[in-house]
């Protein structure tokens, strides 16, 4: 087991960790364990009843957070000339393609979302492996693959967040930093939650959300009731 410092078992010792809290309580406490000399983002973390090996049991999506994340999101955008200055306008940080995709080929990701039209999707399709990996490839559920370019860059520059449950059925996302309010991480986390919930596969079965973690990113973890997730 790895030695936790001295700051982490302080922030330990400030919640009981046999006790699942209410979202409320838990936003509170969470705010509470952040002891970094910089800003932490605050992460959501929920173990989901779906088996993601089956597509019809794969959760993804899309969220547009009250209060965004708190980051600042790095946009890409492939597209032709004809929609370039529309990009630009709405606030994207790179705008091109031929020129991007070269880069991305060669190694290139400082970015934290792309966003494309359909009728360039057949250039990009070769930088999956890419892409893939890294959870940056543009699909269409994620309204990341879209001819108004410019409502999806303002829309992902305020905080929409994409997601996807990795391969054992967890979802782990940034809903805001330590800084925002107590109530701005309830709302925060209340939206994400729903959405989640909006996208339970027909297929699975029993609980859907299994269990639902708070945390800073130095601080420990603080468990959520699931009769407080249930009542949203």
């Amino acid at each position: 087991m790895a030695k936790r410092g001295k700051k982490y078992r302080q922030a330990e010792e400030l919640f009981d960790k046999e006790i699942d809290y209410t979202i409320e309580e838990a936003c509170d406490l969470v705010k509470k364990t952040a002891t970094a000399n910089f800003d932490e983002s605050v992460d959501m973390d929920l173990k989901l009843g779906v088996d993601p090996r089956h597509a019809d049991q794969m959760v993804r999506g899309t969220v547009a957070l009250p209060h965004g994340t708190g980051k600042s999101i790095r946009v890409l955008a492939l597209v032709n000339e004809a929609k370039q200055a529309e990009a630009e306008e709405a606030g994207a940080d790179f705008v091109g393609l031929d020129e991007y995709i070269t880069k991305i080929e060669e190694g290139w990701a400082e970015i934290d979302i792309i966003i494309a039209t359909p009728d360039v999707m057949g250039k990009i399709g070769k930088l999956g492996r890419f892409l893939g990996p890294r959870g940056l490839m543009p699909n269409p559920k994620s309204g990341t693959v879209t001819m108004d370019v410019a409502a999806a860059v303002k829309e992902f520059k305020a905080g929409k967040l994409d997601f996807r449950v990795d391969k054992f059925g967890i979802l782990h996302t940034s809903i805001g930093k330590a800084s925002f309010d107590a109530s701005e991480l309830r709302e925060n986390a209340m939206a994400f939650l729903q959405t989640v919930n909006k996208l339970r596969p027909a297929s699975a079965k029993g609980h859907y959300i299994r269990s639902a973690y708070l945390s800073t990113t130095m601080g420990p973890s603080v468990s959520i009731s699931r009769s407080s997730i249930m009542s949203i």
